[in-house]
């Protein structure tokens, strides 16, 4: 939405973070291999063969259903992460934040940007909605049972798993630090996180006119 623009200065702040993942190095992610010219993306494009992604309805932040693989924007730009992350989700949501302002006004409108929960004892509606208030309006937070986001994140080739309790009494979560460009129910392009903003903007564009 064109409302993200006001986040610049927000996103370029928190993009100073370190980019180590959730208390580990990059998990375990979707096991690719990349032939010819990519493409032209900057991110990884599963041309022939796109992730499907399962038809498995979450809870969104206004307490209503959300099913990334039938939601109607012609983009969605999902990352699974949580909310008490103390690196890396910061740094990618940023960045996704930082790329969407860079497309135009009638772009904006067809990109919906997803942030799945891998914590969802702690993630409530409530707690989602103001976590990515700080990152623009309109995102898109979904949480649920930790077997339906497991199920929805095998589609995604994702690696959840459960929380590991910290000295300090509270836990982190290790997941996967890849971002997904889906179109309809086909995740088509995969992003790591060294992805620049405006890379990730380049391949939102062409992804829109694919």
């Amino acid at each position: 939405m064109a409302d993200r623009r006001r986040l610049a200065a927000v996103a370029l702040a928190v993009a100073v973070l370190g980019t180590a993942a959730c208390g580990a190095d990059e998990p375990a992610g979707p096991a690719i291999s990349v032939a010819g010219d990519n493409g032209g993306y900057h991110g990884t494009y599963l041309d022939e063969s796109p992730f499907k992604v399962a038809d498995v309805p979450l809870t969104g932040t206004d307490g209503e259903p959300y099913s990334i693989a039938t939601a109607k924007a012609p983009l969605k730009i999902v990352f699974f992460g949580y909310t008490k992350c103390p690196d890396i989700c910061q740094v990618v949501m940023s960045t996704v934040a930082q790329a969407v302002t860079k497309l135009d006004d009638a772009d904006q409108e067809k990109v919906e940007i997803v942030f799945v929960t891998t914590d969802p004892a702690r993630d409530t509606e409530k707690v989602l909605g103001s976590y990515l208030a700080r990152f623009g309006d309109g995102l898109v937070g979904l949480t649920g049972s930790m077997a339906d986001i497991s199920a929805l994140g095998d589609s995604f080739k994702v690696s959840i798993e459960d929380g590991r309790k910290l000295p300090s009494g509270g836990y982190e979560v290790d997941h996967s630090t890849y971002t997904y460009g889906v179109l309809g129910d086909g995740a088509e392009v995969i992003w790591d996180s060294t992805t620049s903003p405006a890379e990730m903007s380049a391949d939102m564009i062409k992804l829109l006119k694919s």
